[in-house]
């Protein structure tokens, strides 16, 4: 079963949800027939093909209901009718709203291939015979233009192409053995405006002969105003108009093929993070039989920019380095990986994602990934995933307070071993948060009332044991100051710092307080 909800999202552009129902799942599809008394079964998703007024879609909602269905698709001007949706919500139906210019048949195609998709689940390649229709178009575009052809998505990532490829360019070669067009010519087509022309405009785009490369022809392939790749035809001059606008014809058919395409990799995409967040959050039902071979780690993702966007960049990124399907998936608000805790530096695994990491930063894209300790079992992976956010923590704490990693090694890439003293400090500091005991409750209230910075020179002292001078250049004062203020703490709070155990507690209290704002130098 597939939830309506989903299902929406995956065709989001046709579709859209009008008045969602908790629980709404689908498994088939019927075209109604009110008049022969077709409606729907239970599972059904209904589409209203020839419903043209609120009354008979009212009418068309309550019997599906009555019938059973999952939802019910609608014309867009229609679901929105007061009377219907009141219908809807009255009868328990999820109502979905199809776009007006949108064509049925298409949309039947579409929800197809999805519904089948979800039926035969992860372990099949169901996309295969789309992939294959998309090979015969690539040869039939080819026949056309008398020239070999490839078709892209966006992401310029090679879906399928024709035949006669020994016949182009290096840069083509490249691009069919690597399944995806090499950086150095994306960057020449960049700084040629072809993407963003594409993008922007349904009309082909010649490109002229480059850098020892020949001449191409570029077909956008759009739908609903959506650019979803392109047919890339290696040509020696530019065709004639009208095997262009043949062309062009073609490109409507590549994409119905691509919309099937992406429907079913968003729908894969929303199985997977669905399946992937219950393990993290300790529901391991079924979890060995599409887990990869462990051991793992689970690893806190991080990087700059727009949170909600955050786990695109890294699904992008991954791909790009080979991790086809990625695990990832995001827990209340964070994004997470699961990665085989392995040396070697095959896509997926730790040793991997700390190469890509830093050949991220290189290419000025600060990201971070945070990694808890190795689970053995599906049932550890709940605990690896804590520990990651504890990491993430400590190390975020760290670079707050200003501190580095001992000998300038990069924090952009942490696992929990390398932090255990600080994440057990920040555990057990964690059990002493509200009022200070004993006498640092003095000491900060003398810091409140007179501008005095007795805690943060308290830290200093006790992070730099026996190094007075060490602790004075950490703080910015002179070391003189250093003592003066240590014999002032002394005096107004009594502690004894020649006890471990004294030591010990001021220091975890101080922990507990996080850092300490640094008060206006007074030099008392």
């Amino acid at each position: 079963m597939l939830a309506v909800t989903d299902l929406v999202a995956t065709l989001g552009g046709l579709l859209t949800l009008g008045v969602p129902h908790q629980g709404a799942e689908v498994d088939d599809l019927t075209i109604a027939e009110p008049g022969q008394g077709i409606v729907g079964q239970p599972g059904d998703l209904v589409l209203g093909v020839g419903v043209e007024s609120a009354e008979s879609a009212s009418d068309l909602v309550r019997r599906a209901a009555e019938a059973g269905a999952g939802g019910v698709v609608l014309r867009r001007g229609i679901a929105r009718r007061r009377t219907v949706r009141d219908r809807a919500r009255r009868s328990g139906i999820a109502l979905v709203e199809l776009a007006e210019q949108a064509s049925w048949a298409h949309l039947v195609w579409l929800l197809r291939g999805v519904i089948d998709r979800a039926a035969v689940g992860p372990g099949r390649r169901d996309d295969a015979p789309v992939q294959d229709d998309l090979f015969a178009l690539a040869d039939a575009a080819a026949a056309l233009v008398d020239a070999p052809v490839t078709i892209e998505d966006a992401q310029s990532r090679v879906l399928a192409y024709s035949s006669r490829q020994d016949l182009t360019d290096p840069a083509r070669v490249s691009t069919i053995v690597g399944r995806r067009v090499p950086d150095e010519v994306l960057a020449t087509l960049r700084a040629q405006g072809v993407f963003r022309r594409l993008a922007r405009s349904a009309d082909p785009v010649f490109v002229p002969a480059s850098g020892g490369t020949k001449p191409r022809l570029v077909i956008p392939v759009r739908a609903g105003g959506a650019w979803l790749g392109s047919i890339w035809a290696v040509v020696e001059e530019r065709p004639p108009a009208p095997l262009v606008a043949e062309l062009v014809q073609t490109s409507s058919v590549v994409a119905l093929h691509l919309l099937r395409l992406r429907a079913q990799a968003d729908l894969s995409r929303r199985v997977a993070a669905d399946r992937l967040r219950g393990v993290l959050s300790g529901n391991t039902s079924g979890a060995a039989d599409w887990l990869p071979a462990g051991p793992w780690r689970v690893v806190a993702l991080g990087g700059e920019g727009d949170p909600v966007r955050l786990l695109d960049l890294w699904e992008s990124v991954c791909r790009r380095h080979a991790w086809n399907q990625p695990l990832l998936a995001d827990l209340d608000g964070r994004g997470y990986a699961v990665v085989r805790d392995s040396s070697e530096t095959s896509p997926g695994t730790w040793a991997w994602l700390r190469g890509v990491v830093a050949q991220a930063r290189d290419e000025s894209l600060a990201l971070t990934a945070r990694a808890g300790r190795t689970a053995h079992a599906p049932a550890e992976l709940e605990r690896s995933r804590v520990e990651a956010q504890e990491t993430d923590r400590v190390v975020g704490r760290r670079a707050a307070g200003g501190r580095g990693r001992a000998g300038g090694a990069d924090d952009s890439v942490v696992a929990h071993e390398e932090v255990w003293a600080e994440v057990t400090i920040a555990r057990a500091a964690s059990t002493l948060v509200g009022d200070p005991l004993g006498p640092l409750a003095v000491l900060g209230a003398h810091d409140a009332e007179h501008h005095s910075d007795y805690l943060r020179t308290l830290t200093a002292w006790l992070d730099h044991p026996g190094a007075p001078t060490s602790a004075a250049r950490s703080i910015h004062v002179h070391p003189n100051t250093m003592r003066y203020r240590m014999s002032r703490i002394a005096d107004l709070a009594g502690l004894d710092l020649d006890d471990a155990t004294v030591r010990l507690a001021v220091r975890l209290q101080l922990a507990a307080a996080g850092p300490v704002a640094a008060a206006p130098q007074s030099g008392r």
